[in-house]
């Protein structure tokens, strides 16, 4: 027999850690390959990590609502074969530590437990209000627990000084921070600093009438909130709009979707169009496919478009259709249509929100003309796609002009300004609108 990690995989370029929602199997439990082992959560992602290997679990390491890194070993699986048996390294701490109230984090604590013994797993305690903003830097939750029970605030734990990895705060600095201000050493939180860290938090003054109501977010809620403020803190967002004139378009699919449907078993919607304009005008203006790194510039190879999905409980995903500048119309709808289904039965797979470059979303599914989408981080740009909607236009015609019915939409595009000029970010926007013009009525299918 030989024994095999399991670990918390990379859910998307920009995610680091996720949380564990659900456990599917217990310790001492036979598992098939590819059967669920545990559900996971990110600001990206919803999804059910499947077993690679036949076996049996002999350890699990992290609780349902644990924080993990990613990469950590998340639980061991015994597998039946004729290698020898694996040697994996124990941490042993003391009692007093397996007695604390939090267990999230297998680098603090880990608890051995041999195959068929009682599944004993440490639930955490509710984290302090401060975790929900780590500020600039991560926090485990055994440090976010011993700020939470000594009343470090956030301002306080962006002050010390870590000593572990990347400067990160570890359990010896805090504790040897409060000791410090027991001591005098430090000064206690000022009343500015509390003033900074709603400020960090979002938080005003409201004032509650008798009739109000109090609904507290959800998961999904609070981690979308904050990538958005994430994203609004770490990039200047600027908007261009161009209004485009897709009347022929709009007269083909009319003319060409039964066709399309009876040809090639899907429906034909305005997206798969759209996705081909961006992706063609990202091979004339790369800089709109890329990320910032720092004071660097990473330029993706690939184009691949991630498209916002409304799901039946009202919260969006975020899919991603890989290398679009390579698929044809038909390729696209396909992609699009998979994966809209997928969203909506909740069937992605982690693959299928990895590695967007550039997303698109679109306000006129809500019959909404014009929007100001926030950037997907680590993207510099989204595109936001209006209603379409009968206008009239003034057209030149060969005996003058004359005012006639077109089908337009506006366009939003919001890019990063570190990197993306008003030239450069109206110039793109235009093409596409160009392209969507451009767009032949007679166009085969």
């Amino acid at each position: 027999m030989s024994e095999f990690k399991i670990q918390m995989p990379k859910l998307g370029e920009s995610v680091q850690e996720a949380t564990i929602t659900k456990w599917f199997v217990k310790e001492g439990d036979r598992i098939e390959e590819d059967q669920s082992l545990f559900e996971v959560a990110t600001d990206k992602v919803d999804s059910e990590i499947p077993s690679p290997v036949d076996g049996i679990i002999k350890t699990i390491f992290f609780a349902v609502n644990a924080l993990v890194p990613v990469g950590d070993t998340v639980a061991i699986i015994t597998t039946e074969d004729d290698d020898e048996p694996t040697k994996i390294d124990e941490v042993k701490v003391p009692v007093t530590e397996l007695e604390k109230p939090v267990v999230q984090s297998k680098k603090d604590v880990i608890e051995p437990v041999q195959i068929g013994a009682p599944v004993k797993i440490i639930e955490p305690e509710p984290v302090a209000e401060v975790s929900e903003i780590k500020g600039t830097r991560f926090y485990s939750p055994l440090v976010m627990s011993i700020a939470k029970s000594e009343q470090v605030s956030l301002g306080e734990l962006e002050s010390i000084k870590g000593s572990g990895l990347n400067n990160r705060v570890q359990k010896n600095d805090i504790l040897a921070y409060v000791d410090d201000r027991k001591k005098g050493k430090v000064s206690s939180p000022a009343a500015e600093v509390k003033t900074k860290e709603n400020v960090a938090q979002g938080k005003v003054s409201i004032s509650l009438g008798a009739s109000d109501q109090i609904i507290e977010m959800d998961r999904v809620r609070k981690i979308i909130a904050d990538h958005m403020v994430m994203s609004k803190q770490v990039s200047p967002h600027v908007t261009s709009v161009v209004e485009a004139d897709v009347t022929n378009l709009v007269l083909w699919r009319n003319k060409a979707k039964d066709e399309f449907l009876a040809k090639h078993g899907d429906k034909i919607t305005y997206m798969p169009v759209f996705i081909e304009a961006v992706a063609r005008a990202i091979t004339e203006f790369p800089l709109l496919n890329s990320s910032v790194d720092g004071r660097n510039i990473i330029i993706h190879k690939d184009v691949n478009i991630a498209i916002a999905v409304a799901k039946p409980d009202g919260n969006l995903v975020v899919p991603v259709i890989k290398n679009a500048e390579q698929k044809n119309l038909v390729g696209l709808t396909k992609s699009m249509n998979q994966l809209a289904d997928a969203a909506r039965r909740n069937k992605l797979t982690v693959e299928d929100y990895q590695g967007g470059t550039f997303t698109i979303t679109n306000f006129g599914s809500f019959r909404n003309l014009i929007g100001t989408p926030i950037i997907s981080q680590p993207q510099v740009a989204i595109l936001a796609t209006g209603s379409i909607e009968k206008k009239p236009a003034v057209m030149e015609t060969p005996t003058g002009d004359a005012i006639v019915v077109r089908h337009k939409m506006f366009l939003s595009l919001s890019y990063d300004h570190r990197i993306i000029d008003g030239a450069l970010g109206g110039a793109f926007l235009r093409r596409i609108a160009d392209i969507l013009e451009e767009f032949s009525i007679d166009r085969e299918i």
